[in-house]
C-alpha cells in the first residue's frame, strides 16, 4: 500500500511542501518556548523523518535559538514573510523535523498524541479530551504503537551512528 502525500505551505503562498505518510508523533506542545516562537499559547508539531519533507517551491530562511536542552532549534521559515513551517531540533539534528501542523493544507487530518509541557500553559487554556497529557513529556515507547517506536527508534539510532 503505497503512502499518501500531504502538501503545506507558508501564508504568503512563496513556500510549498510536501511530506510523506503519516507522522512518527504530533504533540500539542505548551512550553514557553513555543509560545515565544509562535507568538501563541502553544504550537502543534508533527514530528517526521527529515528525508520524508520536501520543498517543492520558495526559499527558506534558518534561524536558530536555544532549545530548552541547550542545544540548537533550527526553524525554517520562508524567506518571504517568514511563517515558520518546520524545525530541527538537538537530539537528532537534520534526521528528523516538526512541521507545524497548521501549515498543513489539511491541518485538520493530524491530531495531538498528545499534549506537552502543561506545567507551563496559560491558565486559561481548556486541553481537549481524549488525548493524554504531561506536564512535561512523555516516554514516546509508552505511548505511542510499536510501528511509530521503530521509526524513532531508527533515527536515535542513525543520530547516534553520527549519520544526522
Amino acid at each position: 500500500m503505497a503512502e499518501h502525500e500531504r502538501s503545506g505551505g507558508c501564508g504568503c503562498g512563496h513556500v510549498r511542501y510536501s511530506v510523506l505518510g503519516d507522522p512518527i508523533f504530533t504533540n500539542n506542545c505548551h512550553c514557553t518556548q513555543c509560545q515565544h516562537q509562535t507568538g501563541s499559547t502553544s504550537v502543534v508539531n508533527a514530528f517526521y523523518e527529515a528525508a520524508r519533507i520536501r520543498l517543492e517551491s520558495g526559499e527558506l530562511a534558518e534561524h536558530v535559538v536555544t532549545a530548552g536542552s541547550g542545544g540548537p532549534h533550527t526553524i525554517c521559515r520562508c524567506s518571504e514573510c517568514g511563517a515558520a513551517l518546520w524545525s530541527y531540533y538537538p537530539r537528532l539534528g537534520r534526521l528528523g523535523a516538526g512541521i507545524r501542523v497548521g501549515t498543513l493544507d489539511e491541518p485538520q487530518a493530524l491530531v495531538p498524541d498528545a499534549v506537552v509541557h502543561m506545567r507551563e500553559k496559560m491558565p486559561w487554556v481548556t486541553l481537549p479530551e481524549g488525548i493524554p497529557a504531561f506536564e512535561t513529556y512523555y516516554d514516546y515507547r509508552e505511548l505511542l504503537p510499536q510501528e511509530r517506536v521503530a521509526r524513532m527508534d531508527a533515527l536515535i539510532a542513525q543520530s547516534a551512528a553520527g549519520n544526522g
